[in-house]
């Protein structure tokens, strides 16, 4: 619940670090949330001071996958 997410946010922001994975391209957080307003504050707290790293590429489990298939 995105109410939830931005409780331990707010708690945490300024005071400690927090790390944020996800499987959902950023561009489509605001539609998962669902609530503008709420979407807002916690793009606000998770964007301020941060540092982004997006990652790409194949699936390790595929990679891994087809080792085992040759």
């Amino acid at each position: 619940h995105a109410g939830h997410l931005l409780e331990v946010l707010e708690d945490r922001y300024q005071n400690s670090s927090t790390i944020v994975i996800s499987q959902l391209p950023v561009k489509e957080w605001y539609n998962m949330i669902g609530n503008a307003t709420v979407a807002d504050a916690l793009m606000d707290r998770l964007v301020h001071n941060s540092h982004r790293i997006e990652l790409g590429g194949e699936s390790m489990r595929k990679l891994a996958q087809s080792d085992h298939l040759e």
